[in-house]
């Protein structure tokens, strides 16, 4: 999280109701990725070496390229592992903040009072996890599995009632009843 220095500060003024940063899954560490290089190098070299003393030394330049297939195949799909968001809910506000394979940073700013989030409930592979608020929408989590973008509507939701109950416990006006639920 240190990466993102323009976040809000988690101080006396602006207390955290929700806090989480959203990756997309690796299932290969980066260790675990030099690990099994090494294994396909070795198989790869072992059997050139075979193919050479067999006199067909030609075939020997496809398993290095086949590594290098592997290697580039598997770069980029750690690339796409620099993806993430980060969603606060504070007192003041309900921040979206997405950092693009490229580095680009977008921020979204909702007000919580407002705010519904929506998700298919059970959840299914083309589902999404939307915010809206005042017209505007905004989908989230599309990289997490089904099941993962509901666990974090349901944090989400219990976070948002959590800041609506401290809300009325300071005194603000509770929630028009006609607004959708949430």
């Amino acid at each position: 999280m240190s990466e993102l220095p323009d976040r809000i500060p988690a101080n006396a003024t602006h207390p955290l109701f929700f806090d989480a940063v959203l990756t997309p899954h690796r299932s290969l560490s980066a260790e675990g990725f030099w690990i099994l290089m090494a294994l396909i190098c070795g198989v790869s070299f072992l059997a050139g070496i075979f193919f050479v003393l067999r006199g067909a030394w030609p075939v020997t330049g496809f398993f290095g390229l086949d590594v290098l297939l592997l290697y580039v195949a598997f770069k980029a799909n750690y690339r796409s592992a620099r993806l993430r968001e980060t969603v606060k809910l504070t007192t003041d506000a309900l921040v979206v903040e997405r950092v693009s394979l490229s580095g680009r940073r977008s921020r979204w700013t909702f007000q919580p009072y407002w705010l519904r989030i929506e998700i298919d409930d059970p959840p299914e592979h083309d589902s999404q996890l939307t915010l809206t608020s005042h017209g505007r929408s905004l989908a989230i989590g599309s990289f997490l599995s089904p099941e993962e973008r509901l666990e974090v509507a349901l944090a989400l939701r219990a976070a948002l009632h959590r800041w609506r109950a401290a809300g009325r416990e300071a005194g603000l006006p509770a929630e028009r009843e006609t607004s959708r639920a949430v």
